[in-house]
């Protein structure tokens, strides 16, 4: 069965940093466009920061410019996030294969979500 799981989420306080991890099962997505979206309370799910792995090209949302960073090893894929805010609560999903473009919220694979609380 092909999954991804979500993990390294938590409290933070503003200005803090946090990274998320992505573990991909039953398949690799080594080629693939992968990405992070989120989903913060009363609003709609959205794109965060998307990479296409076959050219190493990243894509940022405008909240992520600056602080927000993808990469990967082996096994996992990573979010890293500095300098965070408390705007950038909210459950965070780690996604792949599009089917759209890579910031439409339409993803062959999704992970369960992993929820960021940014708050002193």
């Amino acid at each position: 069965q092909k999954q991804l799981v979500e993990s390294g989420g938590g409290l933070v306080q503003p200005g803090g940093s946090l990274r998320l991890s992505c573990a991909a099962s039953g398949r690799t997505f080594s080629r693939s466009t992968m990405a992070w979206f989120r989903r913060a309370p009363g609003k709609e799910r959205e794109f965060v920061i998307a990479v296409n792995w076959k050219t190493y090209t990243t894509f940022y949302a405008d909240s992520a410019k600056g602080r927000f960073t993808i990469s990967r090893d082996d096994a996992k894929m990573y979010l890293q996030m500095n300098n965070l805010k408390p705007e950038d609560t909210a459950v965070y999903y780690c996604a792949a294969d599009p089917s759209r473009g890579y910031s439409d919220d339409e993803y062959a694979y999704w992970g369960q979500g992993t929820q960021v609380t940014v708050s002193s």
